[in-house]
């Protein structure tokens, strides 16, 4: 069968990823990374006084982010926005947005309805591969020929290719990291001892019926709503980093199997009962609410859930000063538990998203100078610390990280990311749109039984297919 796989040049632009950990910021060791679609930041800074492309004369630019919501860095956009304003003049209309599915099609229907926004910080894998075949939007090459230090401050070789063309458009600010969060207190209670970098698959098996029999929900997870993060690690424990960006060609070839035996252990673990009773039906927020209200002991979620989870422990969530650490130290980070050849600490992962110029912009006379500005302006040295935390960048030269600055769950996360082996890219970012629909939107009946997981996995490939 033949095996659609991630460019070469994709992957070569995912390797050697700076992490931010405690004390300094060390490199990764990873064989290849890549949504993902947020934490209590560090305390405000102070508005950087980064070198900037100067505009023109006083213009407004449309600006559209995932910046928004619960997003951890929702406040450090707002300020480093009301920074560039006022050090160049511009003025910023934002449409930002919390990153779904939803978030996803609106970008997609704007640029087909010309109203896309000057500047977009968006995925820049397959789901931008509409408006990058289109043309709609600048590459980073076409940028530097009329503004040569444009992104220069980035490693090159960390700044990912389109799949859709190999060619480099978005300039990454933070990256992401996925991994299984843990209410301690839950443990606690049930007898089990918090998870380390060796967990086993059997290990958590084990300890979800010990939870279970103590009458907890050993997952907090919406199958219903959000299975993109049990659909990912599922699948991954099957595999390997090199292995895991694979897409079958069929349900039925090397890859596929690996695929339907993932969805498989996910309807086990639903069977068992060690999914809320409600998962089926619930939102994310309510499944969310379980884990931070003490009722559920795991979570597997990406980076940007730190800022919720701290946001739960505050009585002001707008307000880290009000922040009840007693509680916070109720909840941990650590490795999904591995399987198979897959070890516990290969991660997903990556820089996934970055700042497009827009061909409608670059285009405007107006607004050309001003939108490189920007991108320069929040894609600098002094910005991009603030973005990536405990996360990952592609600076050339990452600052020094004064543990500090951080608040606890913060500080485990560091810690979590100095012991990962590898970070790989979630395969669902490839395998994006229509193809996951059987296996996203049809989880509840694999679960349930009503589909096989090969059926499903099948209409899937199906549909990649045919694209």
């Amino acid at each position: 069968m033949k095996m659609k796989k991630l460019t070469a040049v994709l992957m070569a632009a995912t390797m050697g990823l700076t992490i931010y950990g405690c004390g300094s910021a060390a490199p990764a060791a990873t064989e290849s990374e890549a949504p993902a679609a947020t934490e209590s930041e560090a305390p405000a800074a102070e508005a950087p006084a980064a070198e900037t492309t100067e505009a023109a004369g006083p213009v407004e630019i449309t600006v559209t982010t995932t910046f928004a919501g619960e997003d951890s860095n929702a406040q450090n956009y707002k300020d480093a926005v009301a920074g560039w304003e006022a050090a160049t003049g511009n003025t910023v209309s934002d449409t930002s947005a919390t990153s779904d599915e939803t978030f996803k099609t609106r970008i997609i229907t704007d640029f087909e309805t010309g109203s896309e926004p000057d500047v977009l910080f968006f995925f820049n894998g397959a789901d931008a591969n509409d408006f990058v075949n289109a043309g709609k939007v600048v590459s980073i090459d076409d940028i530097r020929a009329e503004f040569p230090e444009y992104a220069s401050n980035m490693n090159d070789d960390l700044i990912a290719a389109s799949p859709a063309d190999g060619v480099k458009y978005a300039v990454p600010v933070n990256g992401y990291w996925e991994a299984m969060f843990v209410n301690t207190k839950v443990l606690e209670d049930a007898g089990v001892a918090m998870p380390g970098a060796d967990y086993t698959w059997d290990q958590f098996l084990a300890d979800c019926q010990k939870i279970k029999d103590a009458g907890y929900a050993p997952i907090a997870a919406a199958l219903g709503n959000i299975p993109h993060y049990w659909w990912e690690f599922a699948i991954y424990n099957q595999q390997t980093p090199a292995d895991h960006l694979n897409i079958p060609g069929a349900a039925d070839d090397a890859t596929g199997a690996q695929w339907v035996a993932g969805l498989e252990d996910i309807k086990a673990l639903y069977e068992a009962g060690y999914f809320p009773e409600n998962t089926l039906s619930a939102t994310d927020d309510e499944t969310f609410a379980m884990f931070t209200d003490d009722k559920a002991a795991f979570l597997l979620d990406g980076s940007w859930k730190v800022g919720g989870i701290v946001g739960s422990c505050q009585s002001d969530p707008e307000d880290p000063s009000t922040i009840d650490a007693e509680k916070l130290g109720h909840f941990d980070v650590t490795y999904f538990p591995g399987k198979g050849n897959r070890k516990t600490t290969d991660l997903v992962g990556g820089l996934s998203m970055g700042y497009y110029i827009t061909t409608k912009a670059w285009e405007d006379p107006d607004k050309k100078a001003a939108a490189v500005s920007f991108v320069e302006y929040m894609t600098s040295d002094e910005v991009v610390p603030l973005f990536a935390q405990h996360t990952a960048s592609a600076l050339k030269n990452a600052p020094k990280v004064d543990e500090s600055q951080f608040n606890a769950l913060q500080v485990k996360a560091m810690d979590m990311m100095s012991g990962v082996t590898s970070l790989t890219g979630a395969v669902q970012d490839l395998f994006n749109g229509d193809c996951r629909v059987s296996t996203f939107d049809g989880m509840p009946d694999i679960v349930v039984g009503n589909v096989s997981a090969a059926d499903a996995v099948q209409e899937g490939i199906d549909v990649y297919n045919a694209q």
